[in-house]
């Protein structure tokens, strides 16, 4: 069954906002932050992540966000351009910030650190003038990076779109996306992220992000408590993610739909997150059943923590399905599916 219901007349996909930043992961691994001398330059910033790994199962995206009027920027912009993710509503700052930059300390494969550079930055300047109605006519979709909702002018900009995509019958998706930097307070989150939150079609996030959504609602909700109420506002599909533990999807017509993750050895315990949610919404915009779209975003996940960046190495479809055959003849048919 489909949950969500695409404009199939819209030239673009998917549209997100929020952050891009320039990742920068240890090459020499398995060491403190402090011992490591040599490092890797990706494309950073998880809806940065998820518009590349949308682009390369062939959807057509484009970006709101703001960059670094420097050699950065056209590091990140020209990555873009390759990948065929639109840019014509990448802008530059002007007064001086700079792009997010990210040193991933990798410790183990279950235990990793992120040291980031958020002063004066450059995503969060991202200003309603920047949010223009015609673009957000003409995706199916736009994903709002809770990140984005942090400080203004971003988070104007960030519930401008909102408001436009809602007027359009644009699909809302939002990935909750929690950061500590750049937060002043709970209540702060909690208020912004719920706006957001209530106008959505789709709401993505850890258990740990929907309390944090949650905490001026109604605290201590189940996964099923919190499922509810979102269908009540405006959500189709609500998932919910553990970890290790798998994710559910909940929809608004009752039905549950469970996920485990595929067995993998991991080199990093970060980049899953944006994996998943590019193999996931695939399988949406092609119309798969729910257990399939989320099997899709179970194997990149998996894919993706076994990497060493968060962009780069995104797959194609060709190669996430390879991975789900493979695993399914190692540990079984069902490996996947709870």
């Amino acid at each position: 069954m489909q949950y969500i219901t695409f404009d199939e007349k819209r030239p673009m996909d998917l549209v997100l906002l929020g952050r891009v930043a320039v990742d920068f992961n240890p090459v020499d691994y398995f060491h403190p932050l402090a011992e490591c001398t040599t490092f890797k330059k990706y494309v950073g910033g998880s809806p940065a992540n998820i518009a590349v790994g949308v682009s390369r199962h062939g959807l057509k995206a484009g970006f709101f966000a703001r960059v670094s009027d420097d050699q950065f920027g056209d590091f990140v912009t020209d990555f873009f351009k390759k990948e065929g993710i639109d840019v014509t509503r990448i802008r530059r700052c002007e007064n001086g910030e700079k792009i997010g930059l990210t040193f991933t300390e990798i410790l183990s494969p279950t235990e990793s650190s992120i040291l980031m550079y958020r002063n004066c930055i450059a995503d969060l300047q991202l200003d309603p003038a920047d949010i223009d109605e015609e673009y957000i006519k003409n995706t199916k979709a736009i994903l709002i990076s809770g990140t984005s909702l942090a400080a203004s002018p971003s988070r104007e900009a960030a519930l401008k779109a909102v408001m436009l995509a809602k007027k359009n019958g644009t699909v809302i998706i939002f990935d909750i996306d929690y950061r500590p930097y750049n937060w002043v307070s709970e209540d702060e989150i909690s208020i912004y992220y719920s706006m957001v939150a209530k106008e959505a079609d789709i709401i993505m996030g850890s258990r740990e992000e929907f309390n944090l959504t949650e905490r001026l609602i109604e605290e201590g909700r189940s996964d099923e408590e919190s499922a509810a109420a979102w269908h009540k506002e405006q959500a189709k599909i609500v998932i919910i993610k553990h970890g290790k533990e798998g994710s559910t999807a909940y929809t608004n017509d009752g039905n549950r739909y469970s996920i485990k993750p595929f067995p993998v050895t991991a080199l990093k315990s970060f980049g899953g997150g944006d994996g998943y949610g590019s193999g996931f919404l695939y399988g949406l915009f092609e119309g798969w059943e729910m257990i399939d779209s989320l099997e899709f975003g179970s194997a990149e996940a998996a894919m993706m923590v076994a990497s060493h960046s968060c962009s780069e190495d995104l797959p194609g479809p060709d190669e996430v399905r390879a991975f789900i055959k493979e695993s399914k003849e190692k540990f079984g048919e069902m490996i996947a599916r709870a």
